[in-house]
């Protein structure tokens, strides 16, 4: 099962505030226990919203519409994700609870999701065997990169 950490984004992180030296470390022991563990499969921040670009799609059928950050409501944002693989969901939370405060402060906060997994998506044995063609190219593609 894979379960991602959203890191919601604060005004600090949206003003482009690097974490402290502190929040730096903890965060990298963090990620250590994760990959002792064998369950990290990605981790990263992301920048400010101000440099983002939102796509949408006002119309059925019409055209997408590109909008330039910044972006308002800033904790209706991300500020980074970590991606695990674990056995259950209890799994997923115990390590969610181990992150340190993503922020400092006392701002950090946290939403934990299950990732679809391609069978859970399609009914339809062709389109299902695509998909899992696709991730496994991909899996091949990594591993010569």
């Amino acid at each position: 099962m894979r379960f991602m950490m959203i890191v919601k984004a604060t005004t600090d992180s949206e003003a482009g505030n690097k974490p402290s030296q502190e929040l730096i470390e903890a965060m990298q022991k963090y990620n250590e226990e994760l990959v002792k563990a064998g369950v990290l499969l990605a981790a990263d921040g992301l920048q400010p919203s101000s440099s983002g670009i939102r796509i949408s799609y006002p119309e059925p059928g019409g055209k997408p519409k590109v909008i330039d950050g910044p972006f308002t409501e800033a904790k209706e944002m991300i500020a980074g994700y970590t991606l695990i693989e674990v056995k259950s969901k209890e799994e997923a939370i115990e390590w969610a609870l181990r992150m340190p405060d993503p922020h400092g402060f006392g701002q950090g906060e946290i939403e934990l999701r299950q990732v679809f997994e391609v069978e859970d998506l399609m009914d339809n044995p062709e389109t299902l065997a695509k998909g899992t063609a696709l991730r496994k190219t991909l899996e091949e593609q990594k591993k010569c990169n």
